[in-house]
């Protein structure tokens, strides 16, 4: 498996597609939510089975952190280290462009993913697309 930072047209789709089938198909995620306003300034990731598209995740700017977001593998490809090979790739990127934190709204069901790379919950449970979140962030 391999992960890498969007540079064409063809791989912002394979993220698209992931990004699509993961939380519009099967989160049940208006697809006017998923895709928004943010996809045209930040820095995309994929990652690749082979050439194959199994996961995704998006990275911007927010006031001198790195918000991370649209983390997402597909089912077939999860509990196999993917969503940690995505989220490494992004921590890299942050530190190579001087990022100290990362913040992230994590579904609740994702905490403990989280929290096993050094985030910690920052607020209370919020909604978000009809899915409970909370804020997670760590200082790298």
């Amino acid at each position: 498996m391999n992960v890498e930072i969007v540079t064409t047209k063809e791989k912002l789709q394979d993220a698209f597609n992931v990004r699509k089938h993961v939380f519009v198909e099967e989160q049940q995620v208006p697809e006017e939510e998923e895709i928004d306003q943010y996809d045209s300034e930040c820095t995309h990731f994929v990652l690749y089975d082979q050439e194959v598209p199994i996961g995704a995740g998006r990275f911007r700017d927010l006031n001198g952190i790195g918000k991370v977001e649209r983390i997402c593998v597909l089912s077939g490809s999860r509990n196999t280290g993917a969503g940690k090979l995505i989220m490494d790739k992004i921590e890299q990127y942050a530190k190579q462009n001087n990022y100290s934190a990362l913040k992230l709204n994590a579904q609740t069901q994702a905490i403990p993913f989280y929290d096993k790379l050094g985030y910690e919950v920052i607020s209370d449970e919020f909604m978000d697309a009809g899915i409970p979140h909370r804020t997670m962030k760590k200082y790298i």
